[in-house]
């Protein structure tokens, strides 16, 4: 039996990834954030010594969304907590079975606003595109030792996440996608499983699931 990990996994999108991740050989865990708070080093350190996985992807994360003159201290340091540091701690643990059995996978859930961040989200934004150096740097790391990582910009979706922004808004975002419609959790989840699957070369690559182009 093989085993994945989802962090975050209490969400509408940990859940979907979870779901597609089924397979008769696989162990798949999406701890809430009960079972696993990713910014408590400890309870960490414990989840993944008594699940060391094939495969890891780290869903968990916060927004809190304020421009700089805004942005408190506590706000910043919680935001980088969850969204950053927290993935290079699980991925430290992960990666240290990983590379005694030459093989794993870190898949990295990013955002959009990583590369085109909108306006007011500036702690959220540095933190997702934190991970995408961080995929790169690993990747080049852990490559040698058999180990994928990857990380994946979901898209625009309809998650808790989003449910405070107004139909002018949603409809704003909307116009940006060239195919008129949005991503969804479970569109998401069939990618990862096909990217985990059947793409065993490829690592160190960024993809971006929606149909924006700016």
């Amino acid at each position: 039996m093989k085993t994945a990990i989802i962090t975050g996994g209490g969400g509408v999108l940990g859940q979907a990834i979870a779901l597609a991740l089924e397979a008769p050989d696989w162990t798949i865990l999406a701890p809430s954030h009960l079972a696993l708070d990713v910014v408590q080093k400890a309870s960490i350190e414990h989840y993944f010594q008594q699940n060391p996985p094939d495969l890891l992807v780290c869903c968990a994360g916060i927004t809190r969304d304020f421009s700089l003159s805004h942005l408190t201290e506590a706000a910043w340091d919680e935001t980088l907590a969850v969204n950053f540091k927290a993935v290079l701690n699980c991925s430290r643990l992960a990666a240290l079975p990983m590379i005694g059995k030459n093989h794993g996978h870190l898949v990295f859930i990013s955002s959009f606003s990583a590369i085109h961040p909108p306006l007011g989200q500036v702690a959220y934004a540095t933190s997702k595109a934190a991970l995408l150096g961080l995929t790169k740097q690993l990747a080049q790391e852990l490559g040698p030792h058999g180990i994928r990582v990857n990380a994946i910009l979901p898209g625009f979706m309809d998650t808790p996440l989003t449910q405070h922004l107004n139909a002018r808004r949603r409809g704003e975002i909307l116009a940006d996608h060239h195919l008129g419609r949005f991503n969804s959790p479970a569109e998401v989840g069939k990618f990862i499983y096909h990217l985990h699957h059947y793409l065993p070369h490829t690592s160190g690559q960024i993809f971006q699931l929606d149909s924006r182009a700016k």
